[in-house]
């Protein structure tokens, strides 16, 4: 088949990436032509593992290619994919700039004797693919006022909702190997398209899901909340578990063996970030707000995700009673998560712009977004070359992200290293026991620390 990817970002790469893997001819179209000449070069522009070798791959096999040029992008493809960016407003709600923009040149580009499926893979508010469809229609009409041709213009295309379920740092696996694939649409011709498309991801016929465009939009919000909203209740048990001198680790294996609950999101730590969870939530909200609802839960989850990172940094001050001034703090993580560079969103932002604002210093790392966090702070904080480089003449180490060579490292020489053997883990890496056998004053979320 021959599609069309609109937009290169996170969603949009590993797509059309990943669509090329199983013999598709995708062409990604994008505005920003330096990196449409990065990538028609063989450069990646985000970082997710797998995805290089499969993009390297389809490249030399002429089976993805990049342009700037929507026209040149969608002649002769079969089912176009929106796949842009859908920040979040000052309110919350999600941003259709982008992919409102695009549906108004398509109206201009489409053609009455050349069926297309049009798919917003992006995350969008309920109601969205009838914006999309309705956008196509009037600047089509604009152009072509006869109602005749409007009538004929209307047949050649279809909007239908196929949103993602990509974890990042897991995106290849997640798309190549899906467990279930959620398709919004109540045209046959779209569906069966749709069904030869993503016959070869799916191990079985039945994790293709289909329902009408609006639950399968409201589908995506629901998931993401629904993991935020375990994030948040397992960061509010955290807290509770350190009053009552608990451990958080022990009620998180009780829970993770129910499979009613499952033994996913459920780590205490900095709260969620990142690019989904934060503004998926946030827009849902707002649309229960628009619609006269109010989302108890999902306001609550919010307002714990505010604090929880607070919360974390109300240990560091207390250490220091307040007093910050002067201090040099190593940051080990910078990424909302491992296996990333993408820092929306992350906590440890949060957390550096804490430090500074009270008289610190920082010198951070982490092995995939520090070039990505040196464009927000430039030079007002050090970035090392390792992750024992940070720890030079610091007071303490601060981690934010628990990425795996974190979780094992020489204790000795972090502690000869450190003014101070002093570390704050917003990641529960280490056991408190241990830590406490070798003499380090050990701060964490959700377990009583042993004196």
């Amino acid at each position: 088949m021959k599609i069309a990817v609109i937009g290169t970002g996170y969603v949009g790469l590993v797509s059309g990436t990943c669509f090329a893997e199983t013999g598709n001819q995708v062409t990604c179209v994008d505005i920003d032509k330096a990196k449409v000449e990065k990538l028609s070069s063989g450069q990646i522009t985000i970082y997710e593992p797998g995805l290089e070798k499969l993009f390297e791959r389809n490249l030399k096999e002429g089976r993805l290619k990049f342009t700037t040029s929507l026209e040149e992008g969608i002649e002769g493809a079969q089912i176009i994919f929106l796949a842009l960016p859908t920040p979040p407003g000052e309110d919350g709600s999600a941003d259709l700039k982008y992919i409102l923009g695009v549906a108004a040149d398509l109206g201009k580009l489409l053609k009455p004797d050349d069926f297309k499926v049009i798919v917003d893979k992006s995350t969008v508010p309920v109601g969205t693919a009838e914006k999309v469809r309705n956008t196509i229609l009037k600047t089509f009409n604009d152009l072509n006022p006869h109602p005749s041709s409007l009538n004929e213009f209307e047949a050649c295309f279809e909007i239908i909702s196929n949103p993602e379920f990509l974890r990042e740092g897991a995106a290849v696996e997640d798309f190549m190997k899906p467990d279930r694939v959620v398709i919004g649409t109540n045209s046959e011709r779209a569906r069966k398209i749709m069904e030869q498309l993503y016959l070869p991801f799916v191990q079985e016929e039945s994790s293709l899901i289909f329902m009408d465009e609006k639950s399968a939009e409201l589908t995506k919000y629901a998931a993401n909340t629904f993991l935020a909203t375990k994030i948040s209740f397992m960061n509010e048990m955290a807290q509770l578990c350190e009053r009552l001198g608990a451990n958080i680790d022990m009620i998180k294996s009780g829970l993770a063996s129910d499979p009613r609950i499952g033994r996913f999101f459920l780590n205490a730590g900095l709260g969620y970030g990142g690019s989904c969870l934060p503004k998926d939530v946030r827009a849902l909200a707002k649309s229960a707000a628009d619609s006269a609802y109010d989302f108890k839960i999902l306001n609550a989850v919010i307002e714990v995700n505010r604090l929880q990172k607070q919360f974390f940094i109300d240990k560091i001050s207390s250490y220091y009673k307040g007093d910050l001034k002067g201090r040099h703090f190593a940051i080990w993580g910078l990424a909302f998560k491992p296996n990333t560079d993408d820092i929306r969103e992350a906590p440890a932002l949060e957390v550096i712009d804490y430090l500074l604002k009270n008289g610190a210093s920082v010198c951070a790392f982490d092995p995939e977004a520090m070039d990505n966090v040196k464009k927000m702070y430039g030079d007002r904080i050090g970035f090392a070359l390792s992750q024992y480089d940070a720890l030079k003449d610091a007071d303490a180490l601060v981690i934010c992200t628990e990425w795996i060579e974190f979780r094992t490292p020489d204790f000795d020489r972090i502690g000869s290293l450190l003014n101070e053997k002093v570390v704050f883990d917003g990641r529960n890496l280490y056991e408190i026991i241990f830590m406490k056998t070798i003499a380090f004053h050990y701060e964490c979320i959700g377990r009583t620390i042993l004196q």
